[in-house]
């Protein structure tokens, strides 16, 4: 009997293909690096012929160490909000314009000018924005119009790979839900917003559950990839969805924080949650009948490491003598400021932010210097800013669904100090798991496994998600976040007319 599930992450940096056990086990797994292209100050593409040879590389490396019979499928987890045309046959039309990629400001002001920004949150799940699907389409439209008559469809990256390997046109829910042009109420692709929009839907490709079972990999994938033909291929999820699965939030109110260079905060739900100051957002979840509402903040470790490579060259150089971490010695500098860092609060906007400001303009701050402070005050600001800032994400969810514990992954997740960090600022018991940064594998692990039978449902991704840690909060501590979260306040909305000014 087949026991082994195939996943890839199809990510920003290149593709991770990764094999587990039907029973959760991870065996092996194998990257290969692909670059993008940063031209005009906010553009951002990637060759999706490089997506194609990594995953091709990756796969025959993965299957040389196991026996291929034992496969059960293969399912993708995928980077979301881009814009891939290609022809009738498939073949790019150009370039993958990446979810990072602003070019498109002008089409999606004229998008809210047309319907309002209210009407695309409520239909969408979120708000209307260039770095979406839809606006770069509509931007391709615009200056492009031979190559977007010449578009068959637009496609996401994993479903770009999906054709490559079945021949089928397809994406599924939860990355359709971040293109800016899906109707998460009614699950179908939004009639108002594409003629508002002037795109043809059309070139919109047909939509499936995440489980859905695309097809198979044809005769030619398979001599490419060296996968079995006819193994199912899987319809897969959007990344930030195989992750939520892949944590084993797949019912009510299991929530977690992904703590990464950005970091998220999601949940599930079985209604979308909307905000009534638009602070986060909400995509189709991959488990079919639920939702998934999510605030992502831009730089949550990026703070940390800018701290450690601007501020922190001597523990820089301590580690390398010692061959240790420099996160364990600046740690342990930290650790020598109280909670509350004496009275010094970080504004960690080092890249604008999205949830839970919404400004491209804001910036970063060390507020409430005084010649007492030592550097140690400096280092824990940064961790407690980045908590107090997703601790609004988190009571922005809060009154929607019932939240208990939350699930850490990420890097960030490693540290103990920070780890203790977030439970006392949450008010809640934070679970760290055995697997830090294998969730978006896993999640795609788990859709194909159910998707393919091996699984009868979702509860099946407890048998991945195993918790090593409970960290439980601190009530002195927590008092004395709980007074600074009003302050943290106070600061944004202090300076936010000098960010303008900036």
């Amino acid at each position: 009997m087949a026991r082994l599930l195939l996943a890839h992450d199809l990510g920003t940096s290149g593709d991770k293909a990764t094999l587990f056990t039907s029973e959760g086990r991870l065996v092996a797994s194998r990257t290969h690096a692909y670059p993008t292209s940063y031209t005009n100050a906010n553009w951002a593409e990637q060759n999706p012929e490089d997506w194609w040879q990594a995953v091709c590389q990756t796969t025959r490396a993965l299957l040389a160490e196991v026996d291929k019979s034992e496969l059960a499928c293969v399912c993708f987890s995928g980077q979301m909000m881009g814009c891939l045309c290609v022809d009738a046959r498939g073949r790019p039309l150009k370039n993958s314009l990446i979810y990072s990629d602003q070019r498109s400001v002008a089409q999606i002001d004229r998008l809210i000018e047309a319907i309002g920004g209210e009407t695309v949150y409520r239909t969408t799940g979120h708000r209307a924005s260039a770095s979406y699907s839809l606006g770069k389409l509509m931007w391709v439209r615009d200056h492009e119009p031979d190559l977007y008559r010449n578009t068959h469809k637009m496609l996401l990256a994993k479903d770009f790979i999906n054709f490559r390997l079945t021949g089928r046109f397809c994406t599924e829910q939860n990355d359709a839900s971040g293109t800016n042009a899906y109707d998460i109420n009614g699950h179908v692709w939004s009639e108002k917003i594409l003629e508002a929009a002037g795109i043809d839907a059309g070139k919109l490709p047909e939509v499936l559950e995440s489980i859905a079972v695309i097809g198979k990999v044809s005769r030619e994938a398979a001599e490419a990839t060296g996968l079995p033909a006819g193994l199912p291929v899987v319809a897969g999820a959007g990344d930030g969805g195989c992750a939520t699965v892949g944590v084993g939030s797949v019912e009510e109110g299991v929530t977690y924080n992904y703590l990464g260079s950005s970091s998220w905060i999601s949940t599930t739900t079985r209604q979308p949650i909307y905000d009534r100051s638009l602070r986060t957002f909400t995509w189709c979840h991959p488990v079919p009948g639920y939702y998934q509402p999510c605030g992502t903040m831009q730089t949550a470790g990026s703070s940390y490491s800018w701290l450690k490579e601007n501020l922190c060259q001597s523990e820089v150089q301590r580690a390398e003598l010692e061959g240790t971490s420099p996160y364990e010695l600046i740690n342990a500098e930290i650790s020598k400021s109280p909670p509350g860092a004496r009275g010094i609060l970080f504004l960690p906007y080092l890249l604008g932010e999205r949830s839970p400001r919404w400004n491209p303009k804001a910036k970063g701050a060390w507020i409430g210097l005084k010649l007492e402070n030592r550097r140690e005050d400096l280092f824990r600001a940064v961790l407690e800013g980045v908590g107090l800032n997703l601790q609004i994400i988190l009571s922005a969810m809060a009154p929607f669904v019932p939240i208990k514990e939350i699930i850490l992954i990420g890097g960030g997740a490693k540290g103990a100090l920070w780890r203790q960090m977030l439970a006392d600022i949450f008010r809640l018991p934070v679970l760290v798991p055995e697997y830090l940064e294998e969730a978006t594998s896993m999640g795609a692990a788990i859709i194909g496994g159910v998707g393919c039978g091996l699984y009868p449902d979702f509860r099946s991704a407890q048998d991945f998600v195993r918790i090593r840690e409970r960290v439980q909060p601190d009530e002195r501590t927590a008092e004395v976040y709980d007074a600074l979260k009003p302050v943290f306040e106070k600061c944004y909305s202090a300076l936010e007319p000098v960010f303008e000014c900036l």
